[in-house]
């Protein structure tokens, strides 16, 4: 059984948490300073959106990069681990993600972790010129990338032949630290591929934005263990983690206008299904459903005013030590 771990999405200026911020190195010096807090705070892990532009509408505000503020990330921290929640499988060449990754691996002296999925975000694909097929064939390209990963991290010389993609001989070295490689994170919840896949290649899975549904997330896990059974695999040994947009609400605070910019179009009450909006003892309890629920690892995400330190000092102050025994 693992352990209950906390892991923490950095800005990095897709939800538009950089904004206050004018200029581009002191944007991400402000990135990498959270992730030095994270570590210094006892955080498990650092994450990255793998996105190229802002959501949910694009504009002229900084997305820093998903693979090169890994690297950048794992070079300014020492024990924190660090991963991509998720790569997008559609934005890269397989077979040189695995050498990426593999490079990563041995800078950050064996702390990445390795997320990926089949990509939804249909305007940046269009925007950067990528084509966007339909969901079954994306998934399709993600059961081969994942193969043809898993080929460049183990064998010493990898072939691969599909209907996407094709490796002949590829040498990989160094093939990474971590043995027999880095943790395997699938991003998505669909249940007849995506967790099949997460069961069949991955070290964990992850999904989330179903609070006002514990059930749903039972489910879910459910279906993962089937998915083991049928390959004879002990679903113990995968990682359930959810990601939890949180707004930490301190005396004084504005739940309303602290949300605005996170919740798009949608009323306070529509945002709090899926993403938790409260004081400490508030966001511990919501925490304490989903790990009865059967989530072990909670990745935080989109906290607004995380660039200032104060608001993730204070949520590892209230926040973390209820989790201690579990931890």
């Amino acid at each position: 059984m693992h352990r209950l771990r906390f892991g923490l999405f950095v800005p990095q200026g897709w939800i538009l948490d950089l904004v206050d911020i004018e200029d581009p190195i002191e944007q991400f010096e402000a990135m990498s300073r959270v992730a030095q807090t994270a570590e210094r705070l006892g955080f498990d892990s650092i994450w990255l959106f793998d996105h190229f532009h802002t959501y949910h509408r694009p504009v002229l505000e900084t997305t820093f990069e998903c693979w090169t503020s890994t690297a950048a990330l794992a070079r300014d921290t020492s024990r924190i681990r660090v991963g991509q929640m998720v790569t997008c499988n559609g934005y890269r060449n397989p077979a040189l993600l695995a050498k990426m990754a593999s490079t990563v691996d041995v800078l950050s002296h064996g702390r990445l972790d390795f997320g990926i999925g089949a990509g939804w975000y249909q305007h940046e694909f269009d925007a950067y010129g990528y084509t966007f097929p339909q969901v079954p064939e994306r998934l399709r390209m993600l059961e081969e990338s994942l193969q043809v990963i898993r080929a460049m991290w183990t064998e010493p010389y990898a072939s691969f032949s599909g209907e996407h993609y094709r490796i002949d001989g590829a040498i990989n070295e160094p093939k990474g630290v971590q043995k027999p490689h880095p943790p395997i994170w699938v991003g998505g919840s669909g249940e007849r591929v995506t967790l099949r896949l997460a069961a069949q290649y991955g070290d964990a899975t992850n999904f989330g934005g179903h609070l006002d549904d514990l059930d749903w997330y039972r489910h879910k896990f459910d279906v993962i263990r089937g998915h083991c059974d049928a390959i004879g695999r002990d679903h113990d040994e995968l990682i359930r983690s959810s990601d939890v947009e949180t707004t930490l609400v301190r005396p004084g605070d504005d739940p309303e206008l602290m949300t605005r910019r996170y919740r798009r179009d949608q009323s306070l009450a529509e945002y709090r299904t899926h993403a938790i909006v409260g004081g400490p003892q508030e966001i511990i309890d919501a925490y304490g459903r989903l790990v009865d629920a059967g989530v072990n690892y909670i990745v935080v995400s989109d906290v607004p005013g995380l660039a200032r330190l104060e608001v993730l000092e204070a949520f590892a102050a209230d926040v973390l030590p209820a989790f201690h025994d579990l931890r």
